[in-house]
């Protein structure tokens, strides 16, 4: 393990590896991971995807859907669970927000474990916010 794990702008974000972080992170029982045609287009059509690397294996991820200019969706932030509690999701969103315009929002609907933490990190929760959220959608 290196001790500063590199985190980067990635225009593409291999399936596989993908799988691999949900799976490591605890994530993947909350995302269609058995579903190899879903998950690849969730990688293809993510707009903005930040990564943590540590000697090339992917250890997390910020895959995003974004305007640049006004908001950003952050459909998954995930990182290895041999990797949390070193600030590396804090990272991700940082480097996530680098890429946006000053006034962009970013957004995100948390995982419950995870409330915690972005609470700990300063996002704030909103009380208006509203989905259409189809059954069985992890399936």
């Amino acid at each position: 393990m290196t001790p500063d794990p590199v985190i980067a702008r990635e225009l593409a974000l291999d399936p596989a590896e993908f799988i691999g972080v949900l799976e490591r992170s605890g994530l993947g029982e909350r995302r269609p991971l058995a579903d190899a045609a879903r998950i690849a287009a969730m990688c293809k059509h993510a707009n903005l995807i930040v990564t943590a690397r540590d000697a090339g294996k992917l250890i997390g991820v910020a895959r995003c859907v974004t305007d640049f200019a006004y908001c950003c969706y952050c459909s998954d932030l995930a990182v290895d669970k041999a990797y949390q509690g070193r600030g590396l999701g804090k990272a991700l969103l940082q480097a996530t927000r680098a890429e946006l315009h000053p006034k962009a929002s970013l957004y995100l609907i948390s995982a419950p474990a995870a409330v915690g933490f972005y609470e700990a990190i300063g996002m704030e929760r909103s009380e208006r916010a509203f989905g259409f959220v189809p059954p069985n959608r992890f399936s």
